[in-house]
C-alpha cells in the first residue's frame, strides 16, 4: 500500500511539472460554440459550460493542489515546531501561553475557522492557503512540546549541558533531530487533508475564485450539470479522490516506517 501511494504520488507530481509543458489547450480559453461537449478524442475530459477544456483545467490544476499542499505544510510544520519546542523548553508562564493559545485554535473546527479567516481577509486561493495554515500550526506546536518535554531529561541533554552547549545548540543539534519523525509523519498525513480542506473552501466560494483551474472549484461549477453533462465535476473529483489517497497511503506507510513497534508487528 505504500508502495502504490508513492507511485500516485510521484504521478501527480510528475503531471504538475510537466503537465502545463504538454498541454496544448489553454485552460481559460472559452468556446461557447461547443459548450457542454462530451468526452471526444480532441477533449477527453469534455468541455465546461463556457466551454473550456476540462483535460487541460485538471492538468493545470494539479500543480495548485500540490503546492497549495506543500506550502501549507512547510509554513505549518516551522510555525508550530517553533512554538512547540519554545514552550516546551522554556516551560513557566511562557509554555502555558502558548499552550492556551493552541487550546483556543484547537477549540474550533478547523473548515470553520477557516472559511471565516478566508472571508474577513477576502477570499481567493492564497488567503484561502493562509487560513488554512493559521489552523494547522497547532497540531505541530502540540506535537513539538511533547517531544521536548519528553527528550529535555534524556542523558545526552544533560551531557551537553555539563558541556556547556548553549540552549540553541542543543535544540538545534539535539532535540529537532530525534524529534523530527512524528512531526514527518504529521506533515506527510496532513497533506492530503489540506489538499481535500483546500478543495472544499473553494467548493463553496471561499478559495480560489474564477477563472482558475481549481479542483474544487471545477466540482462547484459542474454540480449544476451533473445529471447530465457528469464530465464537469467527475474528473476534478476523481483526481482529489486519488491524490489525497496517494498521500495517505504514503503517509501511513512513513509513519509504519518509523515506528519501532509498527516495525516488528509486520
Amino acid at each position: 500500500m505504500t508502495l502504490a501511494g508513492g507511485i500516485i504520488v510521484l504521478c501527480f507530481l510528475a503531471i504538475a511539472l510537466l503537465g502545463p509543458i504538454l498541454v496544448t489547450q489553454d485552460p481559460i480559453a472559452q468556446d461557447l460554440g461547443h459548450r457542454l461537449t462530451g468526452p471526444s478524442r480532441e477533449h477527453p475530459f469534455g468541455l465546461d459550460s463556457l466551454g473550456r477544456d476540462v483535460f487541460s483545467r485538471v492538468i493545470n490544476g494539479t500543480r495548485i493542489s500540490v503546492v497549495s499542499g506543500a506550502a501549507v505544510v512547510t509554513v505549518a510544520t516551522i510555525f508550530g515546531v517553533a512554538a512547540g519546542m519554545l514552550a516546551g523548553w522554556s516551560g513557566g508562564w511562557w509554555d502555558e501561553a502558548l499552550m492556551r493559545i493552541t487550546d483556543m485554535f484547537l477549540a474550533f473546527p478547523s473548515l470553520v475557522l477557516a472559511m471565516a479567516i478566508s472571508a474577513i481577509l477576502r477570499p481567493n486561493l492564497t488567503n484561502a492557503l493562509l487560513a488554512i495554515a493559521v489552523t494547522s500550526w497547532p497540531a505541530y506546536a502540540r506535537i513539538a512540546r511533547a517531544q521536548v518535554l519528553a527528550l529535555r531529561a534524556r542523558t545526552y541533554i544533560e551531557a551537553a549541558r555539563a558541556q556547556g552547549a548553549t540552549d540553541a545548540v542543543i535544540l538545534l543539534r539535539h532535540l529537532i533531530p530525534n524529534a523530527v519523525a512524528p512531526i514527518l509523519v504529521q506533515s506527510s498525513l496532513d497533506v492530503g487533508n489540506i489538499i481535500l480542506t483546500t478543495a472544499g473552501l473553494s467548493f463553496i466560494g471561499f478559495g480560489a475564485q474564477p477563472p482558475t483551474p481549481e479542483w474544487g472549484l471545477m466540482v462547484s461549477e459542474g454540480r449544476r450539470f451533473l445529471m447530465d453533462q457528469w464530465w464537469i465535476s467527475t474528473f476534478p473529483a476523481l483526481a482529489i479522490l486519488f491524490l489525497v489517497l496517494g498521500f495517505n497511503l504514503l503517509g501511513d506507510g512513513v509513519r509504519d516506517l518509523l515506528d519501532p513497534r509498527l516495525r516488528k508487528l509486520a
